[in-house]
């Protein structure tokens, strides 16, 4: 098998550190196969497949918890890095740095990405997700995706009608029937902003809600509130180790929302605003907001656990340093379970999980 992978093009490692490839920078050792090309990585899923040998892939490596005991299998790491920007869109291929399809679609004067901007991963993930930030999600963005049907092995363009989008979510999330080969991206040809939807950043913008400001200006400022909140990359930053917003928004059916109210009433006072959204089939409410109303602070559980909330966003789960994936599982028990026992909302955790479950 060895010889027959390195045919494909993959440069084959024993014995990595899944650690050395994640932002959680968690996870025991398997044997990697890493792309540089899409062909290679076709032919060597392929090969994998055919093989009947279990496959994960890894791009960027910030939406993953694996287990400290590593992967059975074959890591294939996909490593294909092009960006071609066009006349109104953008095309990048999967294992592309989304931070950098961003900041090359700004800097050539388009606008669209910006909100997306600081983003950690890869840009072949962010439809797998629906990776959205600041008003803005992939799903409105999306012109099209090129997938490998591991069934069929058929390679095509497929457009997002096709692709069950919802928040956070797609047909593609925790689903192995096919790889994320390319995305392209619209983009908007005057260099201006998508309309502001959110009202933190229009107000650090002094803009209103609705407006459109000059791409650059607009990706400056999200990069500047994303790092206060330890949600842009740095090696030198514990509250940066992390797979950015370990819990989704809960999204509470409106025939519940009047107990969860009450509970919340009942904890932290009726005249407690509670930030909460409108959502399809119900209200949804801020994991962070809950998570720290149900007694978790920043940095909880306090020094000296290889585990602990972010200190500038509750929100995130960090890695210290020395923490395993144990760890970080048990902190994340805690807090869902103290949110559930408080609030009666159960949080659902938004990273993929490999050998592991919460």
């Amino acid at each position: 098998m060895r010889d027959r992978l390195t045919a494909t093009g993959a440069r084959l490692r024993a014995r990595v550190p899944l650690a050395e490839l994640t932002t959680l920078r968690v996870g025991g050792p398997a044997t990697v196969a890493e792309c540089a090309s899409t062909d290679a990585l076709v032919a060597t899923v392929r090969e994998l497949d055919a093989a009947g040998i279990p496959v994960l892939l890894i791009a960027g490596g910030s939406n993953l918890l694996i287990a400290d005991d590593g992967f059975d299998g074959v890591v294939v790491r996909i490593a294909t890095a092009g960006v071609e920007i066009g006349a109104d869109s953008v095309i990048a291929e999967a294992g592309a740095n989304w931070d950098t399809v961003v900041a090359a679609t700004v800097a050539a004067g388009f606008g669209g990405l910006e909100c997306l901007s600081g983003i950690p991963g890869s840009a072949g993930a962010t439809p797998v997700q629906n990776v959205g930030a600041y008003g803005v999600e992939v799903a409105g963005l999306l012109r099209r995706v090129r997938l490998l049907d591991r069934a069929s092995g058929e390679i095509r363009w497929v457009e997002p009608g096709e692709l069950g989008f919802g928040y956070r979510t797609s047909v593609l999330k925790h689903s192995d029937a096919a790889v994320v080969l390319a995305v392209e991206f619209a983009l908007r040809a005057d260099g201006s902003s998508a309309p502001l939807g959110y009202r933190e950043l229009a107000n650090s913008l002094g803009a209103a809600e609705g407006e459109s400001r000059p791409a650059a200006e607009v990706r400056a400022a999200v990069l500047r509130l994303r790092a206060g909140k330890g949600m842009v990359l740095d090696p030198d930053d514990h509250d940066t180790w992390s797979a950015g917003s370990f819990f989704t928004n809960p999204v509470v059916p409106d025939d519940e929302v009047p107990a969860v109210r009450a509970a919340i009433a009942s904890h932290v006072g009726a005249d407690v605003a509670v930030p909460t959204f409108p959502a399809a089939g119900g209200v949804k409410f801020s994991a962070g907001w809950l998570i720290e109303r149900a007694g978790f602070a920043k940095g909880f559980p306090g020094e000296g656990y290889p585990a602990r909330l972010s200190t500038k966003h509750t929100l995130a789960l960090t890695n210290r340093g020395a923490a395993t994936a144990t760890d970080l599982v048990t902190l994340a028990r805690t807090v869902r379970d103290g949110v559930a026992e408080r609030f009666g909302i159960r949080l659902e955790p938004e990273p993929v999980t490999v050998g592991v479950s919460l």
